[in-house]
């Protein structure tokens, strides 16, 4: 024979993808079963557990248990069957997170060698336009494999939308009287983070020739003092019944009046009126500087929180008639290229107008999500929004798919550790994921992370599907 043929052995279940190479089984010969335990959650390996393999043919069974790996991910058996007949392979895996089983049907014992070995040939897994990717190099890498899903797809508007922060989100800070603005050292700059109650800048008049605070504040206070002194002296002649009621009663005016004047000045210290920050979040735009005379009112700067945000776009009249179906959205960042479900975001549509913008005659579309993943105010995002149907359609993950020249292709798995390259015609996506219109089935097991790597490989000509192993 050219070269010894290897039984590959695959099977999967709820937490494992599990590849061997086996050597033909015949009695009373060693076959050795190198396996690949593969996590299905993470596609990275087995990095220790117990492992027990069970061959059993009717109801005679022999087994061999390993308490470790003998390479990371890798379990090196070495059976000795005693009966001839068709049966089946057990792999149970012992581990922290707990106990699992993986069965692999229709192995055959021979009673001879050479009749072992030809089935082996028979059966053996190959492609001639095949890329080997080993288990060795798909676990080192961002990878994984899955089955296309079946589920409704519908129509997906795609669009681009401003971010802007909602209408809580943002605060313009004003001054609260005349003077002369004076912000603190470096703390108040756009950008900067700033919380509840932290001041801001300050207010002064004191300089002022007319309409001066430091003396507005100076009078207020003789004002409340001497009111609050007259009013507890008053008092106590009205327990006493030498003054009336109604003498109280105005005394008691003159201090509450006197009293709100001052309470309104009350921040006010040697530098001027200080104006507090009233929330957390940092400051998105300065509209003064440092100096400027200010009016009661005038803005002064603006405080925004990015915590949630608005989501404002525009999209064609075209697609009127399904906007009502509009249910959920994929949003890409320009700023890192990276997709996310309006679900992962907490995002919600919150209005679909009902009337077109007269400058552009385009119909708005507003969403409300969580900033999760650093997104700024008064930048971009691409959206793709999805309308609710009844109609199936097969759809793969966008990571799946490879493009040459406007040609879409995705790598089918033949075993986990030979792929072949599939053309496929492509109908809409929504960001995440692309329907697949004819090429592929949904029993075509494909890589879905990771196809990029598989191609390289392609291209570098790794043709020997065991050249990652020791055997």
């Amino acid at each position: 024979h050219a070269h010894e043929a290897k039984l590959q052995l695959i099977a999967y279940n709820n937490d494992f993808e599990v590849f061997a190479e086996a050597d033909p089984f015949s009695v009373g010969n060693n076959s050795g079963i190198l396996t690949h335990f593969t996590w299905l959650d993470t596609f990275k390996p087995l990095r220790s557990g117990k492992v027990t393999v069970s061959l059993i043919v009717g109801t005679n069974g022999i087994r061999q248990t390993l308490d470790e790996p003998t390479r990371e991910g890798i379990y090196a058996f070495a059976l000795q069957p005693q009966f001839s007949g068709r049966g089946r392979i057990i792999f149970s895996v012992e581990t922290e997170k707990g106990e699992s089983e993986i069965i692999v049907d229709g192995i055959s014992v021979f009673s001879d060698s050479h009749s072992a070995e030809h089935d082996a040939e028979d059966k053996e897994i190959t492609s001639s336009s095949g890329v080997v990717f080993t288990k060795e190099q798909s676990w080192k890498t961002d990878f994984a494999t899955d089955f296309p899903k079946r589920e409704p797809f519908g129509q997906v508007i795609k669009t681009t939308a401003l971010i802007k922060p909602t209408p809580g989100g943002e605060i313009v800070v004003s001054s609260k009287t005349n003077g002369i603005v004076s912000f603190p050292d470096n703390s108040v700059l756009e950008g900067k983070t700033v919380t509840a109650g932290q001041i801001l800048f300050s207010v002064s008049g004191s300089e002022l020739a007319e309409n001066n605070i430091a003396v507005r504040f100076a009078e207020a206070k003789s004002n409340f003092e001497k009111a609050e002194a007259d009013y507890n002296r008053l008092r106590e002649l009205a327990e006493e019944k030498i003054i009336s009621d109604r003498e109280l009663r105005q005394a008691k005016n003159q201090y509450e009046n006197a009293k709100a004047v001052y309470d309104n000045l009350e921040n006010f210290s040697s530098g001027g009126q200080n104006v507090f920050s009233p929330m957390n979040g940092y400051i998105k735009q300065l509209f003064v500087s440092n100096g400027m005379y200010l009016e009661a009112g005038q803005p002064v700067l603006s405080i925004a929180q990015n915590n949630t945000l608005m989501l404002h776009a525009d999209v064609q009249q075209k697609y009127l008639p399904v906007l009502d179906s509009i249910r959920s959205a994929n949003i890409r960042t320009l700023h890192d290229n990276k997709t996310y479900s309006s679900q992962e975001l907490n995002g919600r549509i919150l209005s679909v107008g009902k009337s077109v913008h007269t400058n552009n005659f385009l119909i708005p579309v507003v969403l409300q999500i969580e900033n999760k993943s650093g997104i700024l105010t008064g930048s971009f995002v691409e959206l793709y929004l999805k309308t609710v149907t009844n109609s199936q359609a097969l759809t793969v993950p966008n990571t799946a798919l490879l493009e040459e020249q406007g040609i879409y292709s995705v790598f089918v798995q033949v075993t986990p550790e030979l792929f072949e390259k599939q053309e496929v015609k492509t109908g809409t996506t929504d960001g995440l994921k692309t329907e697949i219109l004819h090429g592929l089935s949904k029993e075509d097991r494909i890589v879905t992370k990771g196809a990029v790597l598989v191609k390289l490989a392609q291209n570098t000509g790794a043709l020997d599907a065991h050249s990652g192993h020791v055997h």
